[in-house]
Protein backbone atom coordinates (compact mmCIF):
# COMPACT_ATOMS: atom_id res chain seq x y z
CA UNK A 1 0.00 0.00 0.00
CA UNK A 2 1.70 3.19 -1.14
CA UNK A 3 1.05 6.52 0.60
CA UNK A 4 2.86 9.71 1.49
CA UNK A 5 4.87 9.94 4.69
CA UNK A 6 2.39 12.56 5.94
CA UNK A 7 -0.50 10.16 5.59
CA UNK A 8 1.51 7.29 7.03
CA UNK A 9 2.33 9.45 10.07
CA UNK A 10 -1.32 10.07 10.86
CA UNK A 11 -2.17 6.40 10.34
CA UNK A 12 0.62 5.48 12.76
CA UNK A 13 -0.70 7.91 15.38
CA UNK A 14 -4.08 6.21 15.08
CA UNK A 15 -2.40 2.89 15.85
CA UNK A 16 -1.01 4.43 19.04
CA UNK A 17 -4.57 5.32 20.04
CA UNK A 18 -4.82 8.91 18.81
CA UNK A 19 -8.35 9.68 17.63
CA UNK A 20 -8.34 13.49 17.42
CA UNK A 21 -5.87 16.25 16.58
CA UNK A 22 -6.22 20.01 16.83
CA UNK A 23 -4.81 22.58 14.45
CA UNK A 24 -5.06 24.76 11.35
CA UNK A 25 -3.91 23.33 8.02
CA UNK A 26 -1.42 25.27 5.94
CA UNK A 27 0.49 24.95 2.72
CA UNK A 28 3.31 23.15 4.53
CA UNK A 29 1.09 20.54 6.20
CA UNK A 30 -1.01 19.37 3.27
CA UNK A 31 0.48 15.87 3.16
CA UNK A 32 -0.30 15.43 6.84
CA UNK A 33 -3.92 16.32 6.02
CA UNK A 34 -4.15 13.25 3.77
CA UNK A 35 -4.37 11.14 6.91
CA UNK A 36 -7.09 13.20 8.64
CA UNK A 37 -10.87 13.22 8.51
CA UNK A 38 -13.15 16.23 8.77
CA UNK A 39 -14.85 18.43 6.16
CA UNK A 40 -15.57 15.31 4.15
CA UNK A 41 -12.15 13.69 4.50
CA UNK A 42 -11.86 10.01 5.34
CA UNK A 43 -8.51 9.79 7.07
CA UNK A 44 -7.55 7.88 10.20
CA UNK A 45 -7.71 10.77 12.70
CA UNK A 46 -10.39 13.43 13.24
CA UNK A 47 -9.13 16.98 12.71
CA UNK A 48 -10.60 19.82 14.80
CA UNK A 49 -10.11 23.22 13.20
CA UNK A 50 -9.06 25.86 15.72
CA UNK A 51 -8.78 29.62 15.25
CA UNK A 52 -5.18 29.97 16.36
CA UNK A 53 -2.39 27.45 16.93
CA UNK A 54 -2.16 28.56 20.54
CA UNK A 55 -5.74 27.36 20.90
CA UNK A 56 -4.78 24.10 19.20
CA UNK A 57 -2.00 23.53 21.71
CA UNK A 58 -4.26 24.40 24.64
CA UNK A 59 -6.94 22.01 23.36
CA UNK A 60 -4.40 19.20 23.17
CA UNK A 61 -3.41 20.15 26.72
CA UNK A 62 -7.05 19.99 27.85
CA UNK A 63 -7.38 16.52 26.33
CA UNK A 64 -4.33 15.40 28.32
CA UNK A 65 -5.55 17.04 31.55
CA UNK A 66 -8.96 15.40 31.34
CA UNK A 67 -7.80 11.89 30.47
CA UNK A 68 -4.10 11.45 31.20
CA UNK A 69 -3.80 10.38 27.54
CA UNK A 70 -1.72 12.04 24.86
CA UNK A 71 -3.18 15.24 23.41
CA UNK A 72 -2.03 16.03 19.87
CA UNK A 73 -1.76 19.27 17.91
CA UNK A 74 -0.74 19.42 14.24
CA UNK A 75 0.46 22.80 13.00
CA UNK A 76 2.36 24.48 10.22
CA UNK A 77 6.01 25.40 10.42
CA UNK A 78 7.31 28.73 11.73
CA UNK A 79 4.42 30.75 13.19
CA UNK A 80 2.38 27.61 13.81
CA UNK A 81 5.12 26.30 16.05
CA UNK A 82 5.75 29.59 17.84
CA UNK A 83 2.01 30.08 18.43
CA UNK A 84 1.67 26.59 19.91
CA UNK A 85 4.79 26.88 22.07
CA UNK A 86 2.97 28.48 25.00
CA UNK A 87 0.95 25.29 25.41
CA UNK A 88 4.18 23.28 25.21
CA UNK A 89 5.58 25.34 28.07
CA UNK A 90 2.47 24.79 30.14
CA UNK A 91 2.46 21.04 29.52
CA UNK A 92 6.14 20.91 30.44
CA UNK A 93 5.51 22.76 33.72
CA UNK A 94 2.49 20.63 34.62
CA UNK A 95 3.88 17.27 33.38
CA UNK A 96 1.29 16.58 30.68
CA UNK A 97 1.66 14.24 27.68
CA UNK A 98 1.24 16.50 24.63
CA UNK A 99 2.57 15.74 21.16
CA UNK A 100 3.14 18.60 18.73
CA UNK A 101 3.52 17.49 15.11
CA UNK A 102 4.62 20.32 12.86
CA UNK A 103 5.66 20.94 9.31
CA UNK A 104 9.06 22.44 8.50
CA UNK A 105 10.55 23.94 5.34
CA UNK A 106 12.32 21.58 2.98
CA UNK A 107 15.14 19.70 4.72
CA UNK A 108 17.86 20.99 2.39
CA UNK A 109 17.06 24.58 3.51
CA UNK A 110 17.28 24.03 7.28
CA UNK A 111 19.77 26.38 8.94
CA UNK A 112 20.80 27.80 5.54
CA UNK A 113 19.15 31.21 5.86
CA UNK A 114 17.70 31.12 2.34
CA UNK A 115 14.66 33.13 3.39
CA UNK A 116 12.14 30.42 2.56
CA UNK A 117 8.52 30.57 3.74
CA UNK A 118 8.11 30.10 7.53
CA UNK A 119 11.85 29.90 8.00
CA UNK A 120 13.31 29.39 11.43
CA UNK A 121 17.04 28.71 11.35
CA UNK A 122 16.52 25.38 13.11
CA UNK A 123 12.97 24.88 14.30
CA UNK A 124 13.59 22.18 16.88
CA UNK A 125 15.76 24.58 18.87
CA UNK A 126 12.75 26.83 19.43
CA UNK A 127 10.95 24.13 21.38
CA UNK A 128 13.79 22.10 22.92
CA UNK A 129 13.65 23.89 26.31
CA UNK A 130 9.90 23.22 26.50
CA UNK A 131 9.91 19.50 25.66
CA UNK A 132 11.14 16.12 26.79
CA UNK A 133 12.72 16.14 23.35
CA UNK A 134 12.31 17.98 20.05
CA UNK A 135 13.45 16.41 16.79
CA UNK A 136 13.31 16.81 13.03
CA UNK A 137 12.69 13.83 10.77
CA UNK A 138 15.31 13.92 8.00
CA UNK A 139 13.67 11.11 6.04
CA UNK A 140 10.44 9.12 6.19
CA UNK A 141 12.20 6.27 7.97
CA UNK A 142 12.89 8.55 10.95
CA UNK A 143 9.21 9.04 11.68
CA UNK A 144 8.22 5.68 13.24
CA UNK A 145 11.35 5.79 15.41
CA UNK A 146 10.62 9.31 16.66
CA UNK A 147 6.95 8.56 17.29
CA UNK A 148 7.90 5.39 19.18
CA UNK A 149 10.34 7.39 21.27
CA UNK A 150 7.63 9.94 22.05
CA UNK A 151 5.06 7.38 23.19
CA UNK A 152 7.68 5.46 25.17
CA UNK A 153 8.50 8.71 26.98
CA UNK A 154 4.84 9.34 27.75
CA UNK A 155 4.32 5.79 28.96
CA UNK A 156 7.36 5.28 31.17
CA UNK A 157 8.73 8.64 32.34
CA UNK A 158 7.56 11.93 33.73
CA UNK A 159 5.08 12.88 30.97
CA UNK A 160 6.29 16.01 29.26
CA UNK A 161 5.54 17.29 25.75
CA UNK A 162 7.34 16.21 22.60
CA UNK A 163 7.75 18.08 19.31
CA UNK A 164 8.40 16.28 16.02
CA UNK A 165 8.96 18.31 12.84
CA UNK A 166 8.39 16.88 9.38
CA UNK A 167 9.94 18.95 6.54
CA UNK A 168 7.70 19.25 3.51
CA UNK A 169 9.90 17.03 1.36
CA UNK A 170 9.89 14.33 4.04
CA UNK A 171 6.09 14.51 4.30
CA UNK A 172 5.85 13.92 0.55
CA UNK A 173 8.12 10.84 0.49
CA UNK A 174 6.41 7.62 -0.49
CA UNK A 175 5.91 4.91 2.11
CA UNK A 176 5.16 1.45 0.80
CA UNK A 177 3.98 -0.33 3.96
CA UNK A 178 1.95 0.43 7.07
CA UNK A 179 4.00 1.47 10.09
CA UNK A 180 3.22 -0.45 13.24
CA UNK A 181 3.44 0.78 16.86
CA UNK A 182 6.00 -0.70 19.23
CA UNK A 183 5.37 -2.31 22.60
CA UNK A 184 5.72 0.44 25.18
CA UNK A 185 7.75 0.18 28.40
CA UNK A 186 6.14 0.34 31.81
CA UNK A 187 6.82 2.84 34.55
CA UNK A 188 9.12 1.71 37.35
CA UNK A 189 7.75 0.14 40.49
CA UNK A 190 9.03 0.69 44.04
CA UNK A 191 11.82 -1.08 45.86
CA UNK A 192 10.19 -3.28 48.54
CA UNK A 193 12.71 -2.28 51.22
CA UNK A 194 11.93 1.39 50.66
CA UNK A 195 8.21 0.67 50.89
CA UNK A 196 8.77 -0.99 54.26
CA UNK A 197 10.83 1.96 55.45
CA UNK A 198 8.14 4.43 54.37
CA UNK A 199 5.48 2.43 56.20
CA UNK A 200 7.68 2.33 59.32
CA UNK A 201 8.15 6.11 59.25
CA UNK A 202 4.42 6.70 58.85
CA UNK A 203 3.58 4.31 61.69
CA UNK A 204 6.00 6.12 64.00
CA UNK A 205 4.81 9.61 63.02
CA UNK A 206 2.86 11.66 65.54
CA UNK A 207 1.92 14.57 63.25
CA UNK A 208 2.08 13.29 59.65
CA UNK A 209 1.07 15.04 56.45
CA UNK A 210 0.49 13.69 52.94
CA UNK A 211 1.21 16.15 50.14
CA UNK A 212 -0.21 15.04 46.81
CA UNK A 213 0.45 16.37 43.31
CA UNK A 214 -0.55 15.91 39.72
CA UNK A 215 1.58 12.78 39.35
CA UNK A 216 -0.79 10.73 41.50
CA UNK A 217 -4.31 10.64 39.99
CA UNK A 218 -4.17 6.87 39.50
CA UNK A 219 -3.28 6.37 43.16
CA UNK A 220 -6.39 8.12 44.53
CA UNK A 221 -7.97 5.26 46.48
CA UNK A 222 -4.69 4.15 48.00
CA UNK A 223 -3.77 7.72 48.94
CA UNK A 224 -7.03 8.09 50.87
CA UNK A 225 -6.43 4.76 52.61
CA UNK A 226 -2.82 5.61 53.52
CA UNK A 227 -3.81 9.03 54.89
CA UNK A 228 -6.57 7.47 56.98
CA UNK A 229 -4.33 4.70 58.29
CA UNK A 230 -1.58 7.17 59.20
CA UNK A 231 -3.96 9.79 60.59
CA UNK A 232 -2.38 12.36 58.26
CA UNK A 233 -3.49 15.79 57.14
CA UNK A 234 -3.68 15.90 53.33
CA UNK A 235 -2.56 18.94 51.32
CA UNK A 236 -2.78 18.97 47.52
CA UNK A 237 -0.99 20.95 44.88
CA UNK A 238 -3.23 22.70 42.38
CA UNK A 239 -2.57 19.83 39.95
CA UNK A 240 -3.33 17.27 42.67
CA UNK A 241 -6.60 18.84 43.75
CA UNK A 242 -9.40 16.29 44.09
CA UNK A 243 -7.20 13.20 44.13
CA UNK A 244 -8.14 13.03 47.80
CA UNK A 245 -11.64 14.55 47.95
CA UNK A 246 -11.47 18.14 49.17
CA UNK A 247 -14.33 17.60 51.61
CA UNK A 248 -12.65 14.60 53.27
CA UNK A 249 -12.19 15.42 56.99
CA UNK A 250 -8.39 15.08 56.59
CA UNK A 251 -8.10 17.32 53.52
CA UNK A 252 -7.00 20.96 53.33
CA UNK A 253 -7.42 20.98 49.53
CA UNK A 254 -4.83 22.95 47.51
CA UNK A 255 -4.01 25.38 50.28
CA UNK A 256 -0.23 25.83 50.50
CA UNK A 257 -0.80 29.35 49.16
CA UNK A 258 -2.51 30.22 52.43
CA UNK A 259 -0.36 31.65 55.24
CA UNK A 260 -2.38 29.67 57.79
CA UNK A 261 -1.21 26.42 56.19
CA UNK A 262 2.35 27.64 55.69
CA UNK A 263 2.54 28.36 59.43
CA UNK A 264 1.18 24.88 60.14
CA UNK A 265 3.85 22.97 58.20
CA UNK A 266 6.67 23.35 60.78
CA UNK A 267 4.53 21.35 63.26
CA UNK A 268 4.73 18.26 61.07
CA UNK A 269 7.16 15.44 61.87
CA UNK A 270 6.77 13.26 58.73
CA UNK A 271 5.68 14.30 55.24
CA UNK A 272 4.82 11.84 52.48
CA UNK A 273 5.03 13.81 49.21
CA UNK A 274 3.59 11.90 46.25
CA UNK A 275 3.95 13.04 42.65
CA UNK A 276 4.49 16.67 43.56
CA UNK A 277 7.32 19.11 42.94
CA UNK A 278 6.48 21.05 46.11
CA UNK A 279 6.84 23.97 43.76
CA UNK A 280 6.91 27.69 44.41
CA UNK A 281 3.93 28.15 42.10
CA UNK A 282 1.65 26.35 44.55
CA UNK A 283 2.67 28.37 47.59
CA UNK A 284 4.14 31.57 46.09
CA UNK A 285 6.82 31.58 48.75
CA UNK A 286 10.43 30.89 47.85
CA UNK A 287 10.74 27.99 50.26
CA UNK A 288 8.27 26.26 52.56
CA UNK A 289 9.38 25.73 56.15
CA UNK A 290 9.48 21.94 56.07
CA UNK A 291 11.22 20.55 59.15
CA UNK A 292 9.85 17.02 59.32
CA UNK A 293 11.31 13.91 57.72
CA UNK A 294 10.44 13.95 54.05
CA UNK A 295 9.44 10.85 52.07
CA UNK A 296 9.22 11.57 48.36
CA UNK A 297 7.58 9.32 45.79
CA UNK A 298 8.28 10.56 42.27
CA UNK A 299 8.95 9.09 38.86
CA UNK A 300 11.50 11.86 38.26
CA UNK A 301 14.74 11.10 40.11
CA UNK A 302 15.71 14.79 40.01
CA UNK A 303 12.85 15.61 42.38
CA UNK A 304 14.36 13.45 45.12
CA UNK A 305 17.36 15.75 45.55
CA UNK A 306 16.09 19.19 44.54
CA UNK A 307 15.10 22.11 46.78
CA UNK A 308 13.56 19.70 49.29
CA UNK A 309 15.94 16.70 49.54
CA UNK A 310 14.22 13.54 50.72
CA UNK A 311 15.07 11.57 53.83
CA UNK A 312 13.65 8.65 51.84
CA UNK A 313 13.38 8.96 48.07
CA UNK A 314 11.38 6.39 46.11
CA UNK A 315 11.83 6.76 42.35
CA UNK A 316 8.73 4.99 41.06
CA UNK A 317 5.25 5.43 39.70
CA UNK A 318 2.79 6.66 42.33
CA UNK A 319 0.07 4.05 41.80
CA UNK A 320 1.99 0.84 42.56
CA UNK A 321 4.00 2.59 45.26
CA UNK A 322 0.97 3.78 47.21
CA UNK A 323 -0.67 0.39 46.80
CA UNK A 324 2.46 -1.19 48.28
CA UNK A 325 2.67 1.31 51.17
CA UNK A 326 -0.99 0.70 51.92
CA UNK A 327 -0.35 -3.03 52.06
CA UNK A 328 2.74 -2.52 54.24
CA UNK A 329 0.72 -0.47 56.73
CA UNK A 330 -1.49 -3.50 57.16
CA UNK A 331 -3.98 -3.05 59.99
CA UNK A 332 -2.27 0.03 61.35
CA UNK A 333 -4.85 2.64 62.33
CA UNK A 334 -3.49 5.81 63.90
CA UNK A 335 -5.63 8.13 65.99
CA UNK A 336 -6.71 10.75 63.46
CA UNK A 337 -8.26 13.16 65.96
CA UNK A 338 -5.20 15.46 65.89
CA UNK A 339 -5.35 15.68 62.11
CA UNK A 340 -9.11 16.18 61.93
CA UNK A 341 -8.96 18.88 64.60
CA UNK A 342 -6.15 20.74 62.82
CA UNK A 343 -7.99 20.53 59.49
CA UNK A 344 -11.17 21.85 61.08
CA UNK A 345 -9.32 24.71 62.77
CA UNK A 346 -7.34 25.63 59.66
CA UNK A 347 -10.43 25.61 57.46
CA UNK A 348 -12.13 27.95 59.90
CA UNK A 349 -9.08 30.21 60.08
CA UNK A 350 -8.88 30.43 56.28
CA UNK A 351 -12.59 31.24 56.02
CA UNK A 352 -12.25 33.92 58.69
CA UNK A 353 -9.29 35.58 57.00
CA UNK A 354 -10.70 35.97 53.48
CA UNK A 355 -10.45 39.37 51.87
CA UNK A 356 -13.42 41.21 50.39
CA UNK A 357 -12.79 39.93 46.86
CA UNK A 358 -12.24 36.38 48.11
CA UNK A 359 -15.60 36.46 49.89
CA UNK A 360 -17.27 37.42 46.62
CA UNK A 361 -15.38 34.62 44.91
CA UNK A 362 -16.60 32.07 47.45
CA UNK A 363 -20.18 33.32 47.11
CA UNK A 364 -20.08 32.70 43.35
CA UNK A 365 -18.18 29.41 43.65
CA UNK A 366 -20.70 28.11 46.17
CA UNK A 367 -23.58 28.84 43.80
CA UNK A 368 -21.74 27.16 40.92
CA UNK A 369 -20.97 24.08 42.99
CA UNK A 370 -24.60 23.71 44.07
CA UNK A 371 -25.99 24.11 40.56
CA UNK A 372 -23.49 22.01 38.59
CA UNK A 373 -23.45 18.22 38.32
CA UNK A 374 -21.07 16.75 40.91
CA UNK A 375 -18.74 15.27 38.27
CA UNK A 376 -18.22 18.55 36.42
CA UNK A 377 -14.76 19.28 35.06
CA UNK A 378 -13.86 22.90 35.86
CA UNK A 379 -11.39 24.40 33.41
CA UNK A 380 -9.81 27.44 35.03
CA UNK A 381 -7.65 30.25 33.75
CA UNK A 382 -5.08 32.15 35.78
CA UNK A 383 -7.45 34.60 37.48
CA UNK A 384 -8.37 35.62 41.01
CA UNK A 385 -11.60 33.58 41.03
CA UNK A 386 -9.61 30.43 40.29
CA UNK A 387 -6.87 31.33 42.77
CA UNK A 388 -9.53 31.33 45.50
CA UNK A 389 -11.18 28.21 44.11
CA UNK A 390 -7.93 26.27 44.47
CA UNK A 391 -8.46 26.13 48.24
CA UNK A 392 -12.14 27.08 48.61
CA UNK A 393 -13.96 25.10 45.90
CA UNK A 394 -14.53 21.44 46.79
CA UNK A 395 -13.40 18.98 44.14
CA UNK A 396 -14.01 15.32 44.80
CA UNK A 397 -12.17 13.40 42.09
CA UNK A 398 -8.96 13.62 40.05
CA UNK A 399 -8.77 15.52 36.75
CA UNK A 400 -11.77 17.70 37.61
CA UNK A 401 -9.93 20.98 38.33
CA UNK A 402 -7.68 22.66 35.76
CA UNK A 403 -5.53 25.55 36.94
CA UNK A 404 -2.19 26.13 35.18
CA UNK A 405 -0.25 27.32 38.21
CA UNK A 406 3.10 26.07 36.94
CA UNK A 407 3.54 28.06 33.73
CA UNK A 408 0.58 30.32 34.55
CA UNK A 409 -0.20 31.24 30.96
CA UNK A 410 -3.35 33.23 30.30
CA UNK A 411 -6.03 32.09 27.90
CA UNK A 412 -5.94 28.36 28.47
CA UNK A 413 -9.34 27.89 30.12
CA UNK A 414 -11.66 27.94 27.10
CA UNK A 415 -9.51 25.82 24.74
CA UNK A 416 -8.59 23.45 27.60
CA UNK A 417 -12.32 22.94 28.14
CA UNK A 418 -12.91 22.29 24.43
CA UNK A 419 -10.21 19.61 24.44
CA UNK A 420 -11.58 18.10 27.64
CA UNK A 421 -15.16 18.01 26.36
CA UNK A 422 -14.15 16.38 23.08
CA UNK A 423 -12.08 13.82 25.01
CA UNK A 424 -14.85 13.12 27.52
CA UNK A 425 -18.14 13.95 25.75
CA UNK A 426 -20.27 12.45 28.52
CA UNK A 427 -18.70 14.59 31.25
CA UNK A 428 -20.07 18.05 32.04
CA UNK A 429 -17.33 20.65 31.47
CA UNK A 430 -17.37 24.33 32.45
CA UNK A 431 -14.98 27.27 32.04
CA UNK A 432 -13.85 29.71 34.76
CA UNK A 433 -11.97 32.65 33.25
CA UNK A 434 -11.11 36.22 34.09
CA UNK A 435 -12.00 38.93 31.62
CA UNK A 436 -8.36 39.62 30.75
CA UNK A 437 -7.30 36.02 30.24
CA UNK A 438 -10.43 35.13 28.28
CA UNK A 439 -9.52 37.66 25.59
CA UNK A 440 -6.26 35.80 24.82
CA UNK A 441 -8.12 32.95 23.10
CA UNK A 442 -11.63 34.38 22.71
CA UNK A 443 -11.93 33.31 19.03
CA UNK A 444 -12.04 29.68 20.16
CA UNK A 445 -15.66 30.37 21.13
CA UNK A 446 -16.31 29.87 17.43
CA UNK A 447 -14.54 26.50 17.54
CA UNK A 448 -16.74 25.43 20.45
CA UNK A 449 -19.88 26.70 18.71
CA UNK A 450 -18.95 24.87 15.52
CA UNK A 451 -18.61 21.64 17.52
CA UNK A 452 -21.93 22.40 19.27
CA UNK A 453 -20.41 21.91 22.70
CA UNK A 454 -22.64 22.65 25.74
CA UNK A 455 -19.97 24.60 27.59
CA UNK A 456 -20.89 27.11 30.30
CA UNK A 457 -18.22 29.83 30.08
CA UNK A 458 -18.23 31.88 33.28
CA UNK A 459 -16.43 35.20 32.80
CA UNK A 460 -15.37 36.92 36.02
CA UNK A 461 -15.27 40.56 34.96
CA UNK A 462 -13.26 42.66 37.38
CA UNK A 463 -11.95 45.45 35.20
CA UNK A 464 -8.95 43.94 33.42
CA UNK A 465 -5.85 42.38 34.90
CA UNK A 466 -7.03 42.71 38.50
CA UNK A 467 -4.26 40.73 40.17
CA UNK A 468 -1.62 42.96 38.62
CA UNK A 469 -3.68 46.04 39.50
CA UNK A 470 -3.68 44.89 43.13
CA UNK A 471 0.05 44.14 43.05
CA UNK A 472 0.81 47.60 41.63
CA UNK A 473 -1.39 49.25 44.24
CA UNK A 474 0.26 47.29 47.04
CA UNK A 475 3.72 48.42 45.92
CA UNK A 476 2.64 52.03 45.27
CA UNK A 477 3.24 51.72 41.52
CA UNK A 478 1.05 53.84 39.28
CA UNK A 479 -1.15 51.53 37.21
CA UNK A 480 0.04 50.98 33.66
CA UNK A 481 -1.32 48.59 31.04
CA UNK A 482 -3.85 46.85 33.28
CA UNK A 483 -7.12 48.73 32.78
CA UNK A 484 -8.08 48.28 29.11
CA UNK A 485 -11.72 48.34 28.05
CA UNK A 486 -13.70 45.14 27.63
CA UNK A 487 -16.17 44.16 24.92
CA UNK A 488 -19.85 43.65 25.61
CA UNK A 489 -19.37 39.99 26.50
CA UNK A 490 -23.01 39.01 26.01
CA UNK A 491 -23.12 40.60 22.56
CA UNK A 492 -19.75 39.05 21.73
CA UNK A 493 -21.05 35.60 22.61
CA UNK A 494 -24.05 35.99 20.34
CA UNK A 495 -21.82 37.23 17.51
CA UNK A 496 -19.84 33.98 17.91
CA UNK A 497 -22.98 31.81 17.56
CA UNK A 498 -23.19 31.23 21.31
CA UNK A 499 -25.70 32.08 23.99
CA UNK A 500 -24.91 34.99 26.30
CA UNK A 501 -26.39 36.00 29.63
CA UNK A 502 -25.61 38.40 32.50
CA UNK A 503 -27.48 37.13 35.58
CA UNK A 504 -28.82 39.72 37.99
CA UNK A 505 -28.96 37.46 41.04
CA UNK A 506 -28.04 34.02 42.28
CA UNK A 507 -31.26 32.42 41.08
CA UNK A 508 -30.67 33.65 37.52
CA UNK A 509 -27.09 32.37 37.68
CA UNK A 510 -28.30 28.93 38.76
CA UNK A 511 -30.84 28.81 35.95
CA UNK A 512 -28.30 30.02 33.38
CA UNK A 513 -25.74 27.41 34.43
CA UNK A 514 -28.19 24.53 34.33
CA UNK A 515 -29.52 25.65 30.97
CA UNK A 516 -25.96 25.95 29.66
CA UNK A 517 -25.17 22.31 30.44
CA UNK A 518 -28.22 21.28 28.39
CA UNK A 519 -27.73 23.69 25.49
CA UNK A 520 -26.70 22.96 21.91
CA UNK A 521 -23.80 25.41 21.98
CA UNK A 522 -21.62 27.30 24.49
CA UNK A 523 -23.21 29.80 26.87
CA UNK A 524 -21.18 32.77 28.08
CA UNK A 525 -22.25 33.81 31.59
CA UNK A 526 -20.83 37.18 32.57
CA UNK A 527 -20.51 37.97 36.28
CA UNK A 528 -19.10 41.27 37.48
CA UNK A 529 -17.13 41.43 40.71
CA UNK A 530 -19.11 44.48 41.80
CA UNK A 531 -22.52 42.91 41.15
CA UNK A 532 -24.65 43.75 44.18
CA UNK A 533 -25.91 40.18 44.60
CA UNK A 534 -22.35 38.99 45.35
CA UNK A 535 -21.82 41.37 48.24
Amino acid sequence: MSMTCGEATMRLLARYGVTTVFGIPGVHSLDLCRGMSGDGGSGSVVHVQTRNEQGAGFMAEGWARATGEVGVAVVISGPGVTNASTALGQCYADSLPMLLISAEPASHTIAKGFGVLHEVSEQKRVTEPLCAFSATARCAGDVPELVARAFATFASQRPRPVHISLPIDVQAERVEAEWEPVALPLRPGPDPSQVEEAAHMLKAARRPVVMVGGGAPDAAQDLVAVAEAAGAVVIASTAGKGIVPDDHPLSLSASTVRPEVQRFLPEVDVILAVGTELSETDSFVERLDIRGALIRVDIDAAKIVDLYPARLGIVADAAPTLAAIRAALGNHAADSSWAEDRVRDLRAAIAGNLGASERRHTRLLSLLREAAPPDTVWSGDACQLVYTGAFAFPTRAPRRWFYPAGFCALGNALPNAIGAKLARPDAPVAVLAGDGGFMFTMPELVTAAEARLPLPVIIWENGGLKQIQDDMDLRDIARVGVEGINPDFVALAKACHCHGVAPSDGAELTTALRDAFAADRPTLIRVREDDAWLQ
